[in-house]
């Protein structure tokens, strides 16, 4: 083994080993999700302090694929009957988000001073990724764009899931519920095969968030059509968690910091009023079709499914309708990205009609 090789292990077992600390830390004070926010917290604090945080990519694909699986687990016939009576309402929360993502542009130009390509950019919630690459489109700096997409989906996992358990006050040990599940050694292997099986062939089929649309996919199948699967041991759940925090808390470093520059007091006041509309909308919706507020509001939170779907399974109510109603957003917007963009560009003096 080569010392070069030696120094990269050496290092992935350093953050590893201190991600999964800051786990069982907040474990212990009884913070939801406490696998996911403790990698996330000590990765984004390391990685500002400094520290090189980098970690294989691969490690996101395995973390997404174990999650993914587990939340599709919601999908039984039941669920899906009650999923399907809400479609409507899954198309209107999906065109509000938008609509919201623009009104929070407005705000965003004006405490920022940046153009509004670059403000609807960072402002509607399609992900860090996606953002990164039609920013290179439009000519417009991706790194405060980045930025804001990052910083939105981090602080809705690290405040969501904790405020919404507290205010419903039923759950005394969050990760008590999510550890106490039957576990079945042979319907576990067989959603994780289900699950690789769905994060390769969408990949193959070159579908955005390949690893996680996949597995839930296949994992929402199998329970649907009562298929033997069953939860995978808690250990390995936690360990996804891990992974997927470790990796979100690696992209918020001091390169990001310093791409984002000025931009940084605006995006925060933005990213706050974004979750302050969609809480809004929450609760109107919830009141027209009778679903349980704290449901609505995770269902309605810009972005983070796969948090917000763990935190609906540890308040034991409705993780088929919070996943379902992400996923219509997502398959409505991620298409419809580059022609939102494309018009907001036509719209904006000196800016390109189409992606050149």
């Amino acid at each position: 083994m080569s010392t070069k090789t030696a120094s990269m292990i050496g290092r992935y077992a350093l953050i590893y080993f201190g991600a999964i600390g800051a786990g069982f830390l907040a474990s212990l004070v009884k913070v939801p999700l406490p696998w996911l926010i403790g990698p996330l917290l000590f990765a984004s604090v390391s990685g500002m302090a400094g520290m090189t945080v980098r970690v294989p990519v691969i490690t996101r694909p395995v973390g997404q694929t174990v999650i993914a699986g587990s939340v599709g687990l919601a999908f039984t016939p039941a669920a899906v009957i009650a999923v399907s009576e809400q479609f409507f309402a899954m198309i209107l929360v999906t065109v509000l988000t938008v609509a919201a993502g623009f009104i929070v542009a407005a705000v965003l130009m004006r405490l920022a001073r940046i153009d509004v390509v670059s403000a609807v950019l960072a402002s509607v919630p399609i992900g860090p990724v996606e953002t990164a690459h039609m920013a290179e489109k439009y000519r417009v700096a991706p790194g405060p764009v980045v930025f804001a997409q990052t910083l939105r989906i981090m602080l809705l996992i690290i405040f969501i899931p904790p405020v919404i358990i507290a205010l419903d006050g039923t759950v005394d040990d969050p990760g008590a519920i999510l550890s106490s599940v039957n576990v079945e050694p042979g319907g576990a292997v067989l959603l994780i095969a289900m699950a690789m099986t769905g994060g390769i062939l969408f990949k193959k089929l070159r579908i955005a968030n390949p690893f996680f649309l996949g597995p839930l996919a296949f994992s929402a199948m199998a329970a649907a059509l009562s298929f033997p699967v069953s939860a995978v041991p808690y250990v390995m759940l936690a360990a996804a968690q891990v992974l997927l925090g470790v990796w979100l808390g690696a992209m918020f470093d001091r390169e990001l910091l310093r791409n984002a520059g000025g931009f940084i007091v605006g995006a925060f006041a933005s990213t706050v009023l974004m979750i302050v509309l969609c809480c809004a909308m929450a609760i109107g919706i919830g009141a027209m079709t009778g679903i349980r507020w704290t449901t609505m509001v995770l269902a309605t939170a810009p972005g983070s499914v796969t948090e917000m779907a763990l935190t609906a399974k540890i308040l034991q109510e409705g993780v088929a309708m919070v996943t379902a109603f992400h996923l219509v957003r997502i398959f409505i917007i991620l298409p419809a990205a580059p022609m939102i963009f494309a018009v907001t560009a036509r719209l904006a003096k000196g800016q390109p009609a189409e992606p050149p």
